[in-house]
């Protein structure tokens, strides 16, 4: 049978080693008789030759005709793993482990992607989804439509979110959508008043707010900005309140908090207030490293915030539904924004679902332009969809019911004081976090100052350690990320401090290989 399609220069096997493969023939009209391009499926037995690579599906290999490597091409992949054919392909969660497709286990110490928060197989949030989908799958929420359970959702979010009274839940997503919503609310409301010119945003270094275009605008991340013509010229990038990093010799934490608000301040008078539209921030930085703020910064900059009529945005993607030892990150820090960001936790991420808090300062004003213009035209096709609401309403009824808040503050201290124990490890700069979310940065001679060449790939090499130990972390440039899920057992925890401790010795072990080879 010949083959169509097949792609030189793609991740190969040897040349002498069987395999299974699937090929795919291009049918002809005499074979479906309607002159289409069929596909079909053939089992083959055989080597591969001449560098081809073939579509194989064997020994967690996969490769397909129609390009270099994957046909899917996901997320934030290295450039040479777009043309690579093995990825690591998880096959089945259970509480806070993951199965690989070759049978091996690991402990979930990033709680999937920030977002599995009641691990792998919560059998409540299985039977909710399924009880919708067998009621109804779908309805939209267009026109003043609705379903039960994206009424009942949004009633329930108005209401858990006490540290500033919110009016409205605007349904989303993802967490990527929520914040190009904020920007897109935040416009409105200042067009609304005739305020045309105070459209700028001000976000943080290190911040990550998504991928879509405004939401990669306004992260403060350089990689999600190469090549796709951002950040946009409506964002302003101010330093993250990072004490070990960035505070003078002999500054306090409380000195270091207030020079900070004071560059902020002066950030909005060079700008000119009458331009700066909203401050969006993350509780406690998450993808860029896990950074909680200087103490009392926040306490410092809300009132600038108010005294130049600017919007506060909390993007509480990550922080929200207990992960810090409260129900949001803006009651850990006595936040009071204006919108709120969330996603991720709000389904324990079994369906994929984002929302957005709307003040009723911020809500009056859109009901009186909308009443002006004759609609509010914003949403989505799978806004409220019914059954990621259905999901997301059991998750926050079991966050309540098993007083999640109250058993991340118990576990807290186990995970923080386990983790930060390693702090005498030569190669690590600082240990830090909250509640259970925690990194470790990597540098030389503990000084901010002294990171290891990015070329090293330590924190790679970390992650691959962990890995082969059994566990899964985010890895990244020097940094270090866990997350687990907030179900997450004692004995559990004790073995993913166990399982840390061996990578980061994995890992002391290359830097002086490395060092060595400087010499």
């Amino acid at each position: 049978m010949e083959v169509n399609g097949v792609v030189k220069g793609a991740t190969t096997i040897a040349e002498s080693e069987p395999i299974k493969f699937i090929a795919f023939s291009v049918c002809s009209k005499s074979e479906h008789g309607n002159g289409t391009a069929g596909l079909q499926e053939h089992l083959v037995q055989s080597p591969l030759s001449n560098g081809n690579s073939i579509v194989t599906q064997s020994s967690n290999r996969y490769s397909y005709l129609f390009w270099k490597g994957l046909a899917m091409l996901g997320p934030f992949p290295a450039g040479w793993q777009i043309a690579d054919s093995n990825p690591f392909v998880i096959v089945k969660s259970e509480g806070s482990y993951l199965y690989d497709d070759q049978g091996n286990k690991y402990l979930d110490a990033l709680a999937g992607l920030w977002c599995t928060s009641l691990g792998g197989s919560e059998p409540r949030l299985i039977a909710a989804a399924t009880a919708q989908l067998n009621t109804l799958p779908f309805f939209h929420t267009f026109w003043h439509n609705a379903t039960k359970p994206a009424l009942d959702l949004a009633e329930e979010l108005v209401e858990t979110f006490t540290a500033k009274k919110m009016a409205k839940a605007l349904f989303v997503n993802s967490g990527s959508e929520a914040n190009d919503t904020i920007v897109k609310l935040v416009w409105y409301y200042n067009n609304a008043l005739g305020r045309p010119n105070k459209k700028k945003f001000i976000a943080m270094d290190r911040g990550y707010h998504g991928s879509s275009w405004l939401a990669a605008g306004l992260s403060g991340l350089p990689n999600p900005h190469q090549q796709f013509d951002l950040p946009a010229p409506f964002v302003l990038h101010t330093e993250f309140p990072h004490y070990w990093r960035h505070h003078l010799p002999g500054e306090t934490e409380e000195e270091f908090a207030t020079r900070f608000a004071t560059n902020l301040e002066n950030l909005i008078i060079r700008e000119g207030p009458d331009t700066i539209a909203a401050y969006i921030v993350e509780p406690v930085i998450g993808s860029g490293g896990v950074i909680p703020p200087a103490a009392t910064y926040y306490d410092k900059v809300q009132p600038i915030l108010k005294k130049y009529d600017i919007l506060f945005a909390a993007d509480e993607v990550i922080t929200a539904f207990g992960r810090l030892g409260e129900m949001f990150g803006s009651d850990k820090y006595s936040l009071k924004p204006d919108l709120v960001a969330l996603a991720k936790a709000l389904s324990a991420a079994y369906m994929p679902i984002g929302a957005v808090l709307v003040s009723p300062e911020v809500m009056e004003v859109i009901h009186s332009e909308s009443n002006k213009l004759g609609s509010f035209f914003h949403g989505f096709t799978f806004s409220g969809h019914p059954v990621a609401c259905a999901v997301a309403l059991e998750a926050i009824k079991i966050y309540k019911e098993r007083n999640i808040v109250e058993r991340v503050k118990r576990l807290t201290p186990k995970f923080q004081d386990g983790i930060r124990a390693f702090s005498g490890s030569p190669i690590v700069g600082e240990i830090r976090g909250t509640g259970l979310v925690l990194a470790a940065e990597f540098t030389d001679n503990k000084s901010p100052k002294d990171p290891f060449p990015l070329a090293w790939g330590l924190a790679p090499y970390f992650g691959e350690r962990c890995r082969k130990h059994g566990m899964i972390v985010r890895a990244i440039a020097n940094v270090i990320m866990l997350c687990p899920p907030l179900t997450i057992s004692e004995e559990e925890l004790d073995e993913l401090i166990t399982k840390f401790g061996k990578a980061l010795k994995d890992t002391e072990e290359r830097v002086k290989e490395l060092k060595s080879q400087q010499k």
